[in-house]
């Protein structure tokens, strides 16, 4: 593996992990949670 794409790798993972924790302060996992269950509330035919 060259220093190029070591450097890149190591870009990706520092901007995910960034963006993850984005995602956390901004509480965007409790979208996800309600979107899943009126989805699932849906398919079971009660909402």
């Amino acid at each position: 593996m060259n220093k190029k794409t070591f450097l890149v790798r190591i870009a990706i993972i520092i901007l995910s992990a960034g963006l993850l924790l984005i995602g956390i302060r901004d509480r965007g996992f409790q979208d996800v949670k309600n979107k899943a269950v009126r989805i699932c509330y849906e398919c079971i035919g009660i909402g």
